[in-house]
């Protein structure tokens, strides 16, 4: 179970729903629903790939699965993971329109 929280400028549904332009739960669950493509420790990183005609996107998730975040900043509490991080467009500075329709 990997949380996604409403977060603030800097990670979470916040960070990414303006900075990367992801505004569908959809987008994101169905990166995180399956194994991580990546790990290292315990940042995962979750790969998706979206379609609309012949336009196509990656999406990136990456999740911090530990209660606190690398940098110490941000704890969610004991029992806790902190969750989704971000979520971007590879190769995009944001993500296209259509990928919230």
């Amino acid at each position: 179970m990997v949380p996604t929280r409403v977060g603030n400028s800097k990670l979470g549904w916040n960070h990414f729903s303006g900075k990367h332009n992801i505004k569908k739960c959809r987008i994101v669950n169905a990166a995180i629903d399956g194994k991580p493509d990546k790990k290292n420790g315990a940042r995962l990183e979750y790969w998706a790939y979206a379609w609309n005609g012949n336009r196509r996107v990656q999406v990136i998730v990456i999740v911090q699965y530990a209660r606190k975040t690398a940098d110490g900043v941000y704890d969610a509490g004991p029992g806790q993971k902190i969750g989704v991080i971000t979520a971007y467009c590879k190769g995009l500075n944001k993500c296209p329109n259509w990928l919230n329709q």
